[in-house]
């Protein structure tokens, strides 16, 4: 089994990734988020993991937008705790660190550290991409240190200084497993659905919608809107709610939905991750 990711080998969504298969599946990196749908439609790999919402940040708007357009379904969702960890290459002290190189995002919620530390920040494109660039230029990264995750000292030979480096220890990252739709493998069912959609620009609009999950006693979890990439100024709203869109109720829900909307995707249902 093939499942693409986001990232270079260490990368956060690759320790997702290892985390929900359990070893049972082999990790494929690609640059771009775009790159892994492609793949994953292509059949290059058999499912995508792909990191939608963080704790700290909030949404990565790039991937929902992706699950709204493309032919692909949700099947899973995980939740990824994130443990940022100063390394470097070995025999360098702490004290000996005056540079460290991470995502931007990944250096400012270690800013607390890196400042009481003396330590200037440097921006990368990826927390693993750092590490690997790291490696690469070892002749010449004397004081030099990276911010990633613990997988990264595996995969580039590096030695962890500190893995407590971050200001907020409860960070985590919600990732949803994706296939190509009607391919979900997972019979089972579900207790979670994803839906996105969008309304007329007519007063009450938005209420109308929202009323049917009132009506039909669906818990929201969340609402989220996304400017439509395809029409200007108009929106998108992402919904998560608990139960199976094979349920009664959601059934109903679902019916009622695409008569009030001018378009509705339903992202798939799955079972809900329980926070870690």
């Amino acid at each position: 089994m093939k499942v693409a990711f986001q990232g270079e080998r260490g990368a956060y969504s690759e320790l997702a990734l290892i985390n929900f298969f359990q070893s049972k599946a082999t990790a494929v990196g690609f640059a771009l988020s775009e790159q892994v749908i492609e793949a994953l439609l292509a059949k290059e790999v058999d499912y995508a993991i792909l990191p939608v919402e963080n704790s700290i940040v909030g949404n990565v708007t790039v991937n929902l937008d992706l699950l709204y357009k493309e032919k692909v379904e949700v099947w899973g969702e995980h939740f990824q705790p994130i443990k940022h960890c100063l390394m470097t290459l070995p025999g360098t002290a702490l004290d000996d660190i005056t540079e460290a190189a991470s995502h931007p995002i990944a250096l400012s919620q270690c800013r607390d550290f890196l400042s009481r530390h003396n330590i200037r920040a440097h921006a990368e494109y990826d927390t693993a991409g750092a590490a690997k660039l790291l490696r690469q230029n070892a002749e010449v990264s004397n004081g030099k240190a990276i911010v990633a995750s613990e997988l990264c000292a595996k995969y580039y030979d590096l030695e962890i200084l500190s893995d407590k480096i971050q200001n907020n220890d409860t960070n985590l990252t919600r990732f949803l497993v994706i296939s190509r739709a009607g391919e979900n493998p997972n019979t089972l069912e579900k207790n979670k659905t994803s839906i996105a959609f969008a309304t007329s620009h007519q007063p009450g609009s938005l209420l109308e919608c929202l009323q049917c999950f009132s009506a039909h006693k669906l818990n929201m979890t969340k609402i989220e809107s996304r400017p439509d990439p395809i029409n200007p100024f108009q929106y998108v709203f992402f919904v998560d709610f608990i139960g199976d869109q094979k349920n009664s109720e959601v059934s109903a829900c679902l019916s009622e939905l695409e008569k009030l909307t001018k378009t509705l995707k339903v992202l798939g249902s799955y079972n809900a991750a329980s926070l870690v």
